[in-house]
């Protein structure tokens, strides 16, 4: 009787050990997440660098003083990262009928107007040549009519300044234009440009934010966002954590079923 007992526990030892289809499935799954988790965690430890050079590329440039753009002839490879954030000048002339409307939401407006809305997307044809793509400021989204086709803009050529941005990348989320009513998801410069008549000869890699105007004036300019949160190193060691702990409830897992 002792032996058959102890023969018994010898085979449920065993059978705690033995790594069957739905075992090895979990084992699997679990290491995974693991991999998954550590790479999350590095991810966000590049977001974190990427987001502290633009935060120091704010604090450099923002309160230099206004300077032209390159000439035209300066464009093709012309690196956009060279003149983000910079304060700048343009003199041209608006193209009003060839507006864009980018749909967009400004939570803590610096202006009157903020929520749901609109950046108003105007092509300028400057006077020493090229196209720029400014960003005449916000309206909210009642006023998406008025400004359908430019709203009243100034007429004939004009100075302006603005900030100089690099244009933002779409991805496989992002939706395609409206283009009967000329309405945009993104401050893309090569997607605004499609939706042009006639493409310029030549357009600038940065679009210009253009400073704010007169109050309660519409578009409401100087709407650049300036303050970027910064969270990344909070999610690297959320991740990382994940990373460590996975393996660790593996293995608590695994000695309870070898011992049961």
């Amino acid at each position: 009787m002792t032996d058959r007992t102890e023969d018994d526990a010898t085979r449920s030892a065993a059978n705690g050990w033995r790594i069957t289809p739905t075992r090895a499935g979990f084992i699997a799954f679990m290491l995974v997440l693991t991999a998954l988790f550590a790479w999350l965690g590095s991810w966000q430890m590049a977001r974190l660098a990427e987001k502290e050079q633009a935060i120091a590329l704010i604090e450099e440039r923002i309160d230099s003083a206004p300077m032209p753009l390159p000439p035209v002839g300066e464009w093709v490879g012309f690196d956009p990262l060279t003149f983000d954030y910079r304060p700048v000048t343009l003199t041209g002339e608006f193209a009003h009928d060839d507006t864009v409307l980018v749909f967009t939401s400004v939570p803590d407006a610096r202006g009157s107007f903020s929520g749901p809305g609109y950046w108003v997307m105007t092509p300028m044809h400057l006077t020493a040549g090229g196209t720029v793509w400014v960003n005449r400021g916000f309206v909210p989204e009642p006023a998406l009519e008025e400004f359908a086709e430019g709203g009243a803009g100034p007429l004939g050529e004009v100075t302006i300044t603005g900030i100089a941005r690099r244009d933002e990348p779409g991805n496989i989320f992002t939706p395609g234009p409206d283009i009967a009513d000329r309405v945009e998801w993104i401050r893309n410069i090569d997607r605004l440009t499609a939706l042009l008549d006639e493409a310029p000869d030549a357009v600038a890699p940065v679009y210009v934010d253009q400073s704010a105007g007169a109050p309660e004036a519409l578009p409401q300019g100087g709407e650049t966002r300036l303050e970027l949160p910064n969270r990344h190193l909070e999610y690297a060691l959320t991740w990382f954590s994940l990373a460590v702990l996975t393996p660790i409830m593996l293995l608590v897992w695994w000695r309870r079923g070898a011992n049961s």
